[in-house]
């Protein structure tokens, strides 16, 4: 009897070892926009104001700190909110990073998030190419998480907000 409690110890040990949690996902999206880098950067640069472009959003506010540390709470159709803070921001060189701060998986199925956004040249002098790319992890970090909260649902959230967020600007932006 000793010996068969020893080996299902060493079997459940082996199972635990063997279990992890979630890894990373990530998504990334880009448009490319007939208007000037200048004209682009003016839409996205104030990091409070994405529901300005935004379609899933009803609205944004934040502290109006375009710098590290800069917050702002994003309120979406569905009334659900979260907070993002800014790490990074280069208005010269039209770019920021951003990460998740407060999470809501009703908001978005993901547990943390960070986020890049980057404005280059596009093809010609009137054009732009906008690049949102992140990293995040689902909803659900445990071992089993239910569908609405797995890798697939985070990343099919993630990469629908990024696109809805590029053809609102895009729109806003070609009129």
């Amino acid at each position: 009897m000793r010996h068969i409690m020893l080996s299902f110890s060493f079997l459940l040990l082996s199972w635990q070892v063997h279990a992890h949690g979630p890894t990373p996902q990530k998504a990334k999206e880009s448009v490319t926009i007939q208007a000037p880098i200048a004209k682009v950067w003016a839409e996205l640069k104030n990091f409070d104001d994405i529901a300005n472009w935004h379609s899933d959003l009803k609205k944004s506010a934040g502290d109006r700190k375009n710098q590290s540390g800069g917050l702002r709470t994003l309120t979406f159709q569905n009334d659900e909110t979260l907070t993002e803070e800014l790490d990074y921001y280069n208005e010269a060189e039209h770019e920021y990073s951003y990460r998740l701060k407060t999470e809501n998986t009703k908001a978005l199925p993901t547990s943390s998030h960070t986020v890049d956004v980057k404005v280059a040249a596009g093809e010609t002098a009137d054009s732009s190419v906008v690049t949102i790319k992140s990293r995040f992890y689902r909803g659900d970090t445990g071992n089993t998480p239910p569908e609405n909260l797995s890798d697939e649902a985070a990343v099919k959230a993630m990469t629908q907000f990024f696109k809805n967020g590029l053809n609102g600007l895009k729109a806003k932006l070609e009129k």
